[in-house]
């Protein structure tokens, strides 16, 4: 697989998963039990201040872990954040996978995985991924 081909992979997957992260990440907190309405009992978020409050004399401290969390739960995350963390989980996905992705494709048995009838980019891009999970759970 040429060069092009690998930075278009990457920057693909890192697009995708920069977008997924931004959209998981208030999910995620939400599910955790930050929400809107306060702390949620019996949730993963009561028990995280639960053991803060006991470490710290009783009171929760500003700027901690669980404040900010209940913060974000409460607003939501500015998009100049919401920009950093797409972008930082974007450019390590692309990273990682995307040379996983491009390394797997240079095994060459990949186009055997799945027969495709296209041709073009598309084909390389998901036979490559294909191969890369295959290899993953190989033994």
């Amino acid at each position: 697989m040429d060069r092009i081909h690998c930075i278009l992979i990457a920057a693909g997957v890192g697009a995708g998963a920069g977008l997924g992260i931004v959209l998981a990440v208030p999910i995620v907190i939400a599910c955790l039990g930050f929400t809107v309405c306060g702390i949620v009992r019996g949730s993963a978020a009561a028990s995280m201040m639960s053991y803060s409050a006991m470490s710290n004399g009783g009171g929760v401290p500003s700027g901690g872990v669980v404040s900010t969390l209940q913060s974000i739960g409460t607003c939501g995350i500015c998009i100049v954040v919401m920009a950093v963390i797409g972008a930082i989980g974007g450019t390590v996905a692309g990273a990682v996978i995307g040379t996983r992705t491009c390394k797997a494709g240079d095994a060459g048995a990949v186009s055997t995985i799945i027969p495709f009838t296209s041709q073009g980019m598309v084909e390389a891009a998901v036979n490559a991924t294909v191969a890369s999970l295959i290899s993953n759970f190989t033994v």
